[in-house]
């Protein structure tokens, strides 16, 4: 099954057009013709199975005609992670994170932090791909970049931990998950989180954990801590 995606579309929609660069796809690339049989979500958790109208390259028009809420989850995950600094890493973590299933995602500006400025169009069409190749009908929110001092003053629901590599007393982040709760994750960047923002943050009732006796790159320590939620909810 190949999933596309429309944010517009709503469960009381009948018919929609495509936009020109998909309607190419789906005419020219693709071949499909009236009558065939295309699936798309609008990124909130419906799934819609929609007919070929009119199969124009331009302007191809498609009618609903099954539609489905797919089932969410029973916790949430929230990554707040530091902007890398070569910018295709945190691509990455943004694709894997999307395969996996993740809710949001916050990048978080620290003292460390080599990169200050993200380009936010390109995360969400790296989300949206990633989203549609995975066949998950919810769309990971990206928040905007926020400083790290201002992010954890806001309250969360659920727990909330910060990884770090500090030898300081920690737990590990598998044994302190619970299933079926929300969770916050706060990752650092290149350098790690600086002492003041670790009391910070444990000021905040932030938890301290480890992700394992290995130094773990930024990008590859979002990942570790989005499967690990992962696993523990299976």
């Amino acid at each position: 099954m190949q999933l596309f995606y429309n944010p517009d579309i709503t469960e009381n929609t009948t018919q929609f057009t495509f936009p020109k660069d998909e309607s190419k796809h789906i005419v020219k690339v693709l071949r499909k013709n009236t009558g065939d049989t295309l699936h798309i979500t609008n990124g909130k958790g419906w799934l819609f199975e929609a007919e070929v109208a009119l199969p124009n390259s331009n302007k191809c028009l498609v009618s609903i005609t099954s539609k489905s809420l797919q089932p969410k989850r029973d916790y949430s995950l929230h990554l707040a992670v530091a902007p890398t600094k070569m910018n295709d890493r945190y691509e990455w973590f943004l694709e894997k994170a999307t395969e996996i299933s993740i809710d949001t995602i916050t990048p978080i500006i620290c003292d460390r932090s080599e990169r200050k400025v993200i380009k936010p169009e390109r995360f969400e069409r790296i989300l949206q791909s990633a989203m549609k190749q995975s066949l998950n009908c919810y769309l990971p929110e990206l928040k905007d970049a926020v400083l790290f001092k201002d992010f954890i003053q806001q309250e969360f629901k659920g727990d909330q931990f910060i990884a770090h590599c500090e030898e300081t007393d920690r737990k590990s982040l598998k044994q302190a998950l619970k299933p079926k709760t929300d969770i916050t994750v706060l990752i650092g960047p290149e350098g790690d989180f600086s002492t003041k923002e670790i009391e910070m943050a444990m000021a905040n009732k932030f938890i301290p954990v480890t992700l394992g006796p290995t130094r773990l790159r930024t990008e590859t320590a979002a990942i570790v801590a989005c499967h690990s939620v992962a696993f523990v909810n299976e």
